[in-house]
């Protein structure tokens, strides 16, 4: 009976354990990370904020967040060091792709059209292409319908003969 009133108990001391100890590891890392950053590596703040770092001292870190903008920060505000090339995509929005340049979406259509030597290629055809309009021999009868209907305007039942 005692084992029963002790379990759970037992069970939210080592929930308690296992919280502490996975805090303290991120603390850890967090320090490591940095420990790692040396001027010219670029960081984001807690806040949000990009900036390139400039010099680092025990506590502090200056860094540049502009042309002619120093800031100091404590090091604990620092949440990430990037690498060059996260940093430029972020900041500068550069990216920096491993593939070849064939696989770039060119700036303008004239790739995406066919080429000379596919248009010789492909047979040529006279015929019209059907847009789904109406026959040739329907139009002349529309044709003479239309023109009637331009030389009479059409009355609405606002307009009036007495002006």
């Amino acid at each position: 009976m005692s084992l029963l009133t002790l379990l759970p108990f037992i069970v939210l001391i080592g929930a308690m354990f296992l919280m502490t100890r996975s805090a303290k590891k991120k603390q850890q890392q967090a320090a490591e990370m940095r420990n790692q950053m040396q001027p010219g590596s670029g960081i984001r703040t807690i806040g949000g904020m990009y900036a390139t770092v400039k010099e680092v001292n025990e506590d502090t870190v200056l860094v540049d967040a502009g042309p002619g903008v120093d800031l100091l920060f404590a090091k604990n505000s620092i949440g990430a060091v990037l690498t060059d090339d996260e940093y430029n995509r972020i900041v500068h929005g550069v990216e920096h792709d491993l593939k070849s340049d064939a696989d770039l979406v060119p700036d303008d259509a004239s790739s995406l059209t066919e080429t000379d030597d596919l248009a010789a290629e492909a047979p040529a055809d006279d015929k019209a292409v059907d847009l789904g309009k109406k026959d040739a021999a329907v139009e002349p009868a529309d044709d003479a319908a239309e023109a009637k209907t331009d030389a009479e305007p059409k009355k609405t039942d606002g307009d009036s003969d007495a002006k």
